[in-house]
């Protein structure tokens, strides 16, 4: 028997499954979508071990920083399992500043996170090419991120997904809320789909009722279903700054996880109440193949999903038009959907009987 096979084994990083020269491929192949992100403030480069911003470069005087951290969710599911990994990093950035806009602020700069059990680059590039994409839609500079190869953590081919994100908003523009008053009027912005809430539900009803994904949408014949569960979370930035500068929006909310009747109540001050007409925009086909197929009750439809509005402002009853004027031109489809009134903290959405009948009282349901 040779000495070399005597000799005890020899173990590498490679032999445990994680890949540095893979990981080495990853940063050079990314580095340009990051670069082209670049904006004032950023310097776009990859590799070090932070990213910095400068806010006097970016033209701020007393800025207060707002930071946003969210993820895809079980639409990741989707995506892995479609091979549709292009638009998903676009619903990262989109979670996020979006997030950030609610609250006044300019997205300035974006972080990600993709962790997974083998790195496949050519998936990791179309999956980073969307945050890119994504920071480009909202003027942030992708400035860093980490990419984690963790073999037995997750199943293969799966991988997830985490943004981070920081804005600033002058001090004397940041939007709390404290402006509202009985009266303001409601309007809300179309969404795009789904956006990135509610997949868990969207799935367990593909599975159940046995949706075939690769075949046209019974709702609408020139889009696969696929396409249509898939489509990217709109974002808001671009066309909104413009109105929050210009200080005619009083409040904003991202209408995300919780839907309408939760996320409306979070802008609004305690003596204040949310009232939204379910029957002022026409629910979208592909919402309303979702609560025929789930034969959802109008009340869980609006806590698990954003029911064609993605965004809603508050506004003064004689900014209403104006305001309405400048988005639509900044292609936005606005709807005027309620208005705020004296009352319980809360949100109600009501409609048509058949349809919508549905409350939140935000004090009894969120104390402590």
């Amino acid at each position: 028997m040779s000495d070399k096979q005597n000799e005890p084994e020899t173990y590498t990083y490679a032999k445990a499954g994680v890949s540095i020269e893979a990981g080495n491929a990853l940063v050079k192949a990314i580095a340009p979508l990051a670069k082209a992100t670049a904006r004032p403030g950023a310097n776009a480069e990859l590799g070090g071990f932070g990213g910095f911003f400068d806010l006097k470069a970016a033209g701020y005087d007393d800025p207060l920083l707002v930071a946003a951290n969210d993820g895809v969710g079980t639409k990741l599911k989707l995506a892995i399992d479609h091979d549709r990994h292009d638009s998903v990093g676009i619903d990262l950035v989109a979670m996020c500043v979006n997030d950030l806009i609610v609250q006044g602020a300019e997205p300035l700069f974006f972080l990600d996170y993709f962790a997974t059990g083998k790195l496949e680059n050519g998936v990791a590039e179309r999956v980073v090419a969307g945050i890119a994409e994504g920071c480009k839609m909202s003027g942030c500079a992708l400035i860093g991120g980490e990419t984690a190869e963790m073999p037995g953590m997750y199943a293969e081919g799966d991988y997830d997904l985490a943004g981070f994100c920081v804005g600033a908003v002058e001090r004397e523009k940041a939007l709390t809320g404290t402006k509202l008053a009985d009266g303001d009027v409601l309007l809300g912005l179309a969404s795009s789909g789904i956006h990135s809430n509610g997949y868990s539900l969207v799935r367990r009803l593909a599975k159940d009722k046995g949706w075939k994904m690769d075949r046209p949408a019974l709702f609408d014949p020139d889009v696969l279903l696929i396409e249509a569960l898939i489509a990217p979370t709109r974002i808001y930035v671009k066309s909104l700054l413009p109105q929050m500068q210009s200080g005619r929006i009083k409040a904003l909310a991202h209408i995300t996880g919780g839907g309408l009747l939760e996320n409306i109540p979070r802008v609004l001050p305690d003596d204040l109440h949310g009232h939204v007409d379910a029957d002022s925009w026409e629910q979208p086909r592909l919402m309303a193949f979702l609560q025929a197929q789930g034969n959802i009750e109008p009340e869980e439809m609006a806590r698990t999903f954003n029911c064609g509005i993605g965004m809603i402002l508050a506004v003064s009853s004689d900014e209403v038009a104006s305001v309405s004027a400048d988005l639509e031109a900044a292609g936005e489809t606005v709807h005027q959907v309620g208005l705020v009134k004296t009352g319980t903290k809360g949100c109600t959405v009501s409609g048509s009987t058949e349809t919508w009948s549905a409350r939140s009282d935000w004090a009894a349901t969120h104390n402590g």
